[in-house]
């Protein structure tokens, strides 16, 4: 069985197989890691690509540069991203630089968690979490990291 995954640098949508993920897969197009092991930063011009090319469950930040809750969960979000690629794709949305992302989303308070599946909102955490409780998090919504 393959999966499609989008490459967080080109948008390129490659086929791997799922036997495959954790063997460090490159792009077929640019050549680059498929998985960073960094979360992907969203825009207006990948986010349908990042919610709707990956056959893996994508988990959306949504913060601000401003907020405090995520200056702090920054770090808990990127070390997420080492550790569960490539179950998961792990990707940041500021909220001030895509307001239109934001208010289409309808986020209210920031950190706001929004986990997709096949380009569709399944789970929707406020807050910024330690590291063990996004894990436990996660579990609960089958998602295995």
């Amino acid at each position: 069985m393959s999966l499609n995954l989008s490459c967080p640098h080109c948008n390129v949508t490659n086929r791997i197989p799922a036997d495959r993920l954790g063997d460090g897969p490159k792009c077929g197009k640019c050549k680059q890691p498929v998985f960073s092991g960094k979360a992907q930063e969203l825009s207006a011009a990948n986010v349908s690509s990042v919610l709707n090319r990956n056959d893996i469950p994508v988990l959306v930040d949504c913060w601000a540069t401003w907020c405090g809750p995520c200056q702090q969960f920054a770090p808990i979000f990127e070390q997420a991203a080492k550790e569960f690629e490539p179950n998961i794709r792990l990707a940041k949305l500021n909220t001030e630089a895509e307001q239109g992302i934001a208010s289409q989303w309808q986020i209210r308070s920031i950190p706001t968690l929004i986990l997709f599946r096949q380009g569709k909102e399944v789970a929707r955490m406020s807050g910024a979490l330690p590291l063990p409780q996004l894990k436990q998090w996660l579990q609960q919504q089958g998602v295995s990291v």
